[in-house]
């Protein structure tokens, strides 16, 4: 082979690598994070998790990813031990599609309809439809992604044939041939598969390769099989690298998919060539071409999962052997699940990501609701443990708004759908405004605090106005975090009327406050813990507002925040005058004077 041979080699090697990566992409980006929420939800049955393992792995084309996020799931705590171990076998299966896509090539015959079979043939129609769905879709779309999946797919069959006819006039190569021979042996092939798919890191890439190396016409079975063995051990060292720095079931799950491929290599290498010691089994010497390798790919794979699926819980246990519990062992798990789940092996899958994200916000919502509602109960039975508890509480969202906000900032530098970028922009705009309001939570428990701490209190009509405003407050509150869970963007319409009616709630409050100071009736240290309460409320509802019409204008996309409050607040929209007008009837200040 000369110079330009060798380029050659190398550029049809470069497009085979980035059309798989790129079709890979775009698969888990049309995804959208489903095939994710199924594994981590429908994992209970290990049968089932091997099932669904080989489902995944074959849609997103790479048995890699696929482990990597079972090792996330473990070490987040979605997913146990026993879980994983289907999943890891099932991927094994999964991933030996892209060998029989691949196989494509082979295809040889004067049938019009057989050639049309060939990628040769249908890949150009690919990369047309392809560009076109790029150049007119939008950035994140379906149909931009469809395209980068198609014009992928085009890329990888183009070098895939680019490397197939470098390679073919090898075949009267001494030196190529002889060190192919040299890969017979059974431990040099196998060390080979394996230091390949370690570099490159994708089984799927390395036996393409191996299957364009079979168009030379000089790779034997017995040359190919002890390399597809090394290949399936090749593959683990993603997900060990993956389980650097997790916690040790993270590190047991991917020593499970090592052990799981070890074992199975071994045992197969073993049984195969002590038989054929005394058979000497004659197809050995047959040449191979691509389906070839696919068949013995895929018969391995399965074959290794029907004979360990029994020993599942076997592998499981060598796995904890390897990876002893240490002293410190669960302490991570202190931290809440919502935020242990933000692992960053799933940023290679963001639309996944991005709901984990949206799970550990909705908890936010809840516990910033449960602080307000304290505060309802603080208000009409004090105790300082139920202040206490606001505290906590509001310290805990803090730390959630740290860390859903730092997760967030990375998934964004992800390549993202316009669904999820939508997503990404109510959870980042949001969890500002469920912070502020837990904090809004503290200062009316401060105030109530300070009430009692100086002997302090409302009269039954002040408090009956309290109670009045605070029924408002906790409608508005629950509809604001049952809107965002739901992304229910003709509910969120209903919160600014009742942002608006809280507002003339306090108005009102605050002016029987005046009069009531004007009269004498009012202490002017309760008028003042008083004035603080009613901004505080106040401050929530506007929050409430803020999050409703965030959803609406991300969801609406044409729809701005600004022109979504203007809109409402000056009246013009029908709805809003009639939901105002309604709810105005029903949160009423009882008449009265004297607080």
């Amino acid at each position: 082979m000369d110079i330009f041979g060798i380029l050659k080699m190398v550029g049809g090697l470069t497009l085979f690598l980035y059309g798989m990566n790129a079709m890979g992409d775009g698969l888990v980006m049309l995804s959208g994070g489903k095939l994710e929420k199924v594994l981590e939800k429908l994992t209970k049955k290990r049968i089932m998790a091997l099932l669904l393992g080989a489902f995944v792995t074959a849609i997103i084309q790479s048995s890699s990813a696929t482990t990597v996020m079972v090792v996330g799931f473990v070490n987040s705590g979605i997913m146990n031990l026993t879980q994983a171990v289907g999943i890891i076998m099932g991927a094994n299966i999964g991933t030996t599609i892209t060998s029989w896509i691949l196989s494509l090539t082979g295809i040889s015959g004067d049938n019009i309809f057989i050639n049309l079979l060939k990628p040769s043939s249908f890949s150009p129609i690919l990369a047309a439809i392809g560009i076109v769905f790029i150049m007119t879709g939008k950035d994140g779309t379906k149909k931009h992604t469809i395209g980068n999946i198609f014009l992928g797919f085009a890329i990888l069959m183009f070098g895939m044939e680019t490397m197939s006819s470098a390679v073919a006039p090898l075949k009267d190569n001494a030196a190529f041939t002889g060190m192919l021979t040299a890969f017979s042996n059974p431990i040099l092939g196998m060390l080979a598969g394996a230091l390949l798919t370690a570099v490159i890191q994708s089984s799927s890439a390395s036996v393409g390769i191996l299957q364009a190396l079979c168009i030379s016409g000089v790779v034997t079975y017995g040359t190919a099989i002890p390399i597809i063995m090394g290949q399936n051990i090749g593959t683990c060292v993603t997900a060990l690298i993956s389980s650097v720095g997790a916690n040790k079931n993270a590190k047991r799950a991917a020593f499970i998919h090592l052990y799981f491929n070890l074992i199975g290599t071994v045992v197969f290498m073993i049984l195969f060539y002590s038989v054929n010691q005394f058979v000497d089994f004659p197809f050995l010497q047959d040449k191979v071409g691509a389906a070839g390798i696919a068949v013995i790919h895929t018969l391995f794979n399965v074959g290794c999962a029907v004979f360990l699926f029994p020993f599942a819980d076997k592998i499981v246990s060598l796995a904890k052997i390897t990876v002893k519990k240490g002293k410190g062992e669960g302490a991570d798990q202190e931290m809440p699940p919502e935020l242990l789940a933000l692992d960053e092996r799933f940023l290679d899958t963001p639309s996944y990501a991005i709901q984990l994200c949206k799970k550990a916000v909705i908890k936010m919502a809840s516990l910033t609701t449960d602080a307000i509602l304290l505060d309802m109960e603080i208000q009409t039975d004090y105790s300082e443990d139920k202040v206490y508890k606001v505290e906590k509480i509001e310290q805990s969202v803090d730390v959630f708004e740290d860390a859903i906000g730092s997760y967030l900032v990375k998934i964004a530098s992800r390549d993202l759908g316009q669904e999820d970028s939508h997503l990404l922009s109510t959870l980042l705009h949001s969890i500002s405004d469920f912070e502020r309001i837990s904090d809004h939570a503290i200062n009316i428990a401060e105030s109530v605090k300070k009430l009692k701490d100086n002997g302090l209190s409302f009269s039954e009509q002040g408090q009956n106005e309290l109670d009045s405003l605070s029924v408002a407050v906790r409608d508005i509150m629950l509809m604001t975090k049952q809107v965002f869970a739901d992304e229910d963007v003709e509910a969120a319409a209903n919160v600014e009327p009742l942002e608006e009616v809280i507002d003339d709630l306090v108005m009102e409050m605050k002016q029987r406050h005046i009069t009531r100071l004007r009269q004498g009736n009012c202490s002017m240290e309760v008028g003042i813990l008083l004035e603080d309460i009613l901004t505080n409320y106040e401050r929530v509802s506007d929050h409430c507002s803020n999050i409703a019409a965030a959803l609406i204008e991300i969801k609406a996309d044409e729809l701005y925040m600004h022109q979504y409050v203007g809109v409402r607040v000056k009246g013009s929209d029908p709805y809003y005058q009639e939901e105002y007008k309604r709810l105005k009837n029903i949160y009423i200040l009882p008449s009265g004077r004297g607080i």
